[in-house]
């Protein structure tokens, strides 16, 4: 009955009625008065529930999150022994690298082909190395095992790019090996500056491409705030392990790319280095021979340095199931490897000896401190 009645009418009978009715009629009066303020309160509460909601699940996808780098160890007596060791390879890598791009920049002897792509080996190395170390020195410093979420895909992003450049300049210098070796007269032909220039432009769009369709699935991933990464540093197949959602998407994406961006590479190297020995196996002379070889030695070093650690500890650790070969790994070719690249080349190297010592020479004849030093 009371629900026939019209608002006015049910605002009038809870006013005049006493005992029960007026009581009841008071409650269906305040009930139908209030229920605007309520309905907005209510609407205001879901939209703000709704809004923490989106901000909670979107902060696992912003800085707002912490991953935790485990490290290399978590032992105290071993941290500043780690860091004064990875502090002197880097040095030692930033600086090697660096007279390798100065030698071979400032010395028109060294103004061809296979020096124009070691000068952006060295650069790469540098860039690889330094999308890793650094940070990993200020956490073992600091005694802070945290990094942001964005700094996290910044280091992967950067981390993947000059990765694939390496295995990318390696493989171009595989062809230019070929082409020197078993193309001579056509050598210069052949390997002009556009070549040259098109070759390195290419590597370096498609591996901004590929590492950034990483980044943007690794995006759509969700992970817990203070997710523990087994490693020094945010490496993708780590990151995908630790993820708490599904990662099938990410995983194919990249084994798909391991295998295009690894096993061709690899198959040039190894086509062109099968064409190159069979070339010099006709060569007459032990000479000639010789010299050929010691042109390609310095590469096929580093080519076996870089490709061999990789795989070798990838394929243990993929049998034992273990995060410290991964670690390992990764310590042999984003520290290591750089590390020694600038020694290889310059130690077997004649050219690049002489114009590292013409450049020391030209250095002191302009700051004659340097000699006192």
């Amino acid at each position: 009955m009371w629900s026939l009645w019209p608002r006015s009418s049910t605002l009038e009978a809870g006013s005049c009625c006493d005992g029960w009715g007026a009581t009841s009629g008071a409650r269906a009066g305040t009930r139908v008065s209030r229920d605007p303020v309520k309905d907005t309160t209510e609407k205001n509460e879901a939209s703000m529930k709704r809004k923490y909601t989106n901000y909670m699940a979107a902060e696992n996808r912003t800085g707002a999150s912490q991953f935790l780098l485990l490290g290399l160890s978590d032992d105290p007596i071993l941290q500043p022994l780690l860091f004064a060791l990875f502090l002197a390879m880097y040095l030692i890598t930033v600086v090697g690298n660096l007279l390798i791009i100065a030698a071979a920049s400032s010395d028109f002897h060294l103004h061809t082909p296979m020096y124009f792509f070691l000068s952006n080996l060295s650069f790469t190395d540098i860039c690889l190395t330094s999308s890793t170390v650094p940070k990993m020195l200020v956490n073992i410093q600091s005694q802070v095992q945290g990094i942001s979420y964005i700094q996290c895909l910044t280091q992967v992003y950067f981390f993947n790019i000059f990765l694939g450049m390496d295995n990318f300049l390696l493989t171009v210098m595989a062809y230019d090996r070929f082409v020197a070796i078993c193309y001579p007269l056509k050598y210069t032909v052949i390997m002009n500056p556009k070549l040259c220039g098109l070759l390195l432009l290419v590597s370096w769009i498609i591996m901004f491409w590929v590492s950034l369709i990483h980044i943007l699935l690794l995006k759509q991933l969700t992970f817990s705030i203070g997710t523990e990464i087994p490693h020094f540093f945010c490496e993708l197949n780590e990151m995908l392990k630790v993820a708490s959602s599904d990662s099938l998407i990410n995983n194919i994406f990249l084994y798909v790319m391991t295998a295009v961006l690894g096993v061709f590479p690899v198959a040039g190297i190894l086509f062109s280095y099968f064409l190159i020995i069979s070339s010099i196996l006709r060569m007459s002379s032990s000479v000639s021979r010789y010299k050929a070889f010691s042109t390609c030695g310095s590469h096929l070093c580093v080519v076996s340095l870089f490709y061999g650690t990789g795989f070798g500890v990838y394929l243990s650790s993929s049998t034992t199931l273990s995060t410290q070969s991964s670690t390992v790994a990764s310590v042999m070719y984003n520290v290591v490897t750089p590390m020694l690249n600038p020694f290889i080349y310059s130690l077997r190297n004649n050219e690049v000896k002489g114009a590292t010592a013409r450049l020391f020479s030209r250095a002191a004849s302009c700051h004659p401190w340097i000699i006192d030093l």
